[in-house]
């Protein structure tokens, strides 16, 4: 027997709709930034606070990165700048004896030619050294700086006001600005 036969019609089929509602859409398929954006624009009041938030949220995440793209150029910029300290720094100690040398040498006859050549070393290897950005600091007279001198004793010496550089025991250097060794001194009291 068949569904016509008892008096049964089999039920209509219904039709489901092909329009689909846009949010249901977009659930099914990944969004471009175009939809996403759209979706936004007409779900999102633009004077919510969650809007405001988000911005704010936004601005401040642009801003530290920004900054730290900046940090990160400065202190590449530093090390750059100061990368030769420590080669500098281990080559001081050569400029010192070549300066005793010339000191222990001078005014001995003899050693006039020796003189000569270490005092011509000692030139060409201060002027590298100085192209590469160190200066020497520490002068006598000058008035004491703990910045840039430190005090080894005490010297009375009338010629030097009070408070100043009367000898300098050991030179100083900086590197482009920066203290590579503060000058040893004594200072008249």
């Amino acid at each position: 027997m068949t569904d016509k036969d008892r008096g049964n019609e089999p039920e209509p089929r219904r039709e489901e709709p092909t329009h689909k509602e846009p949010e249901a859409e977009a659930l099914g398929r990944e969004l471009s930034v175009d939809d996403l954006s759209a979706l936004c624009r007409e779900n999102v009041c633009p004077g919510c606070e969650v809007m405001r938030e988000a911005e704010d949220i936004r601005l401040r995440s642009l801003a530290d990165g920004e900054n730290l793209r900046k940090r990160l150029l400065r202190e590449a910029e530093e090390t750059r700048r100061y990368a030769a300290e420590s080669v500098l720094a281990d080559l001081l100690p050569v400029l010192d004896n070549l300066d005793l040398a010339l000191a222990h040498a001078e005014g001995l006859e003899g050693c006039r030619d020796f003189i000569q050549g270490v005092d011509m070393t000692r030139s060409v290897f201060l002027d590298t050294l100085r192209r590469h950005g160190l200066e020497r600091a520490g002068e006598p007279g000058q008035a004491f700086d703990p910045q840039v001198h430190e005090a080894v004793g005490v010297a009375p010496d009338a010629d030097v006001p009070e408070g100043h550089v009367a000898r300098v025991v050991q030179k100083g250097y900086l590197l482009r600005g920066r203290l590579l060794r503060p000058a040893k001194v004594l200072v008249r009291q």
